[in-house]
């Protein structure tokens, strides 16, 4: 008896932790890092400041918490992506899978600590671990397995290129006919993937 009553404090601030935490994401991801003050995170957990204060008493504790978190979160969206159906082309489901997960919370949320640490050196060292194991493929879990198969240059500047137009054009603001011209950047995009990987040449990028 005495065993259940001492882990039940234990479980509740286990959750606690995790709603705080939950918080942080979510107002990274909405509003950016400015917006993520103790009272802010505190009123979207549904928790009082001290409570936040308990778990978090400055600002490095928390970094080093959330970290974890967004590892988790990305690892669990990653692994739901899998591999491709069959009978698809696996650079376009990669492509349209990596678009689809830009727009995630916790994709928004480490794309907003990336930005904040070219000028923050505590947000820099904080995801520098978490950010080499996404650059380099081992965050990916299966989804990073068959995305970053293959070592040659030619693959590799394959996926540099779907990667980084995605995440540019994740973050750009096209101001008219968004939807379309999403659409053929995209289409383009898995066209000159397809041609890097040898399935392709340069005059199928814009065919007819």
């Amino acid at each position: 008896m005495n065993s259940t009553r001492s882990s039940a404090p234990s479980s509740r601030a286990g959750r606690t932790r995790r709603r705080l935490l939950d918080a942080v994401v979510s107002l990274l991801a909405e509003t950016g890092l400015a917006s993520a003050t103790p009272g802010a995170i505190a009123a979207r957990a549904g928790v009082a400041r001290t409570a936040y204060l308990y778990h978090f008493p400055d600002r490095t504790t928390l970094l080093g918490a959330l970290c974890p978190r967004l590892r988790e979160g990305m690892l669990e969206l990653f692994d739901a992506a899998g591999r491709p159906p069959t009978g698809t082309e696996a650079s376009d489901h990669a492509i349209d899978t990596y678009w689809a997960l830009l727009a995630e919370p916790a994709f928004l949320a480490f794309s907003e600590l990336r930005s904040a640490a070219r000028f923050d050196p505590e947000v820099a060292e904080a995801i520098a671990g978490l950010v080499e194991d996404f650059d380099t493929g081992r965050l990916g879990g299966r989804f990073g397995a068959f995305a970053q198969a293959g070592e040659d240059p030619r693959f590799q500047t394959s996926r540099d290129l779907g990667r980084f137009v995605l995440e540019g054009l994740a973050r750009g603001g096209l101001t008219y006919d968004s939807e379309d011209r999403r659409r053929r950047l995209i289409s383009v995009v898995k066209r000159a993937v397809r041609s890097l990987n040898r399935k392709g040449g340069p005059q199928d990028l814009w065919p007819g």
